[in-house]
C-alpha cells in the first residue's frame, strides 16, 4: 500500500480492501510455490529440499531492500512502520514451540491456511489445532500474563543492537542470504544423493 496510504491517496477502509487483495495474492503465490504441501515444507528439516529457506530469504531481502530504498528516496517514513517490543524469553519459548509444531505438523500458521483453502485435510486439522491452542492460551492467560510480559527490552532493531548503519546492515544481510542460497544448493545435492532421491 506504500506510498499511496502515506500520501493519503486512499483512506483506511480502502486500505483494508487493498490488504485483502494482497493477502489473496500472497496465498496464491505460496500455493503455486508448493507451500500448501506439508511434504515439501517438512523436507526443509531433512535438508533435501530447501525451497522454504530460499523463498522466505528472498522475500525478506526483497522487503528489506524495498524499505531501505523507498525510505531513502522519501516514499516511506520508516518511523511509521510498526515494530513491536522485544520480550526476549517469552519470544524464544514461543519460537521453539512454533518450530516444534512446524516440524511435527509440516505447516506454520500461514501455510496451514493455504493448505486448508485448497481442500487439504491435514491443513484443516492444523488450523483446528491452532484455534484450540488460541482458546487454551486465552483461558490460561491470567496465569501466564506475568511470563508473557517479562524480559521486555523495548523496541529493538538489528541496527540498534549491532550499532551499524542501515546501509551496512542491509549489505551484510544480502551477503548472508547469498551464502545461505549457496549452502542450500549444496545441501540439497548432498542430502538428496545421500537419501537416494532427487530434489523435488
Amino acid at each position: 500500500m506504500m506510498p499511496y496510504f502515506k500520501f493519503d491517496y486512499f483512506g483506511f477502509d480502502f486500505s483494508l480492501v487493498v490488504a485483502f487483495i494482497i493477502g489473496i495474492g500472497f496465498g496464491f503465490a505460496l500455493e503455486r510455490g508448493g507451500f500448501g504441501n506439508a511434504r515439501i515444507l517438512a523436507a526443509q528439516f531433512y535438508f533435501y529440499n530447501m525451497r522454504v529457506l530460499k523463498v522466505m530469504f528472498t522475500s525478506i531481502v526483497t522487503a528489506m531492500l524495498g524499505l531501505f530504498y523507498f525510505t531513502w528516496i522519501g516514499w516511506l517514513d520508516i518511523s511509521l512502520v510498526y515494530i513491536g517490543d522485544t520480550y526476549i524469553v517469552p519470544q524464544i519459548i514461543g519460537g521453539l514451540l512454533l518450530g516444534m509444531g512446524f516440524v511435527i505438523g509440516g505447516y506454520c500458521p500461514g501455510t496451514s491456511v493455504v493448505s486448508a483453502a485448497t481442500g487439504r485435510t491435514d491443513g484443516m486439522v492444523f488450523i483446528a489445532g491452532i484455534i484450540f491452542g488460541i482458546i487454551v492460551f486465552g483461558e490460561m492467560f491470567p496465569l501466564l500474563e506475568g511470563f508473557y510480559n517479562s524480559t521486555n527490552l523495548g523496541r529493538v532493531t538489528l541496527v540498534d543492537f549491532f550499532g551499524l548503519s542501515q546501509g551496512m546492515l542491509v549489505f551484510l544481510i544480502v551477503l548472508m542470504a547469498l551464502g545461505a542460497f549457496a549452502a542450500a544448493e549444496w545441501g540439497e545435492r548432498f542430502f538428496a544423493k545421500k537419501n537416494g532421491r532427487g530434489v523435488e
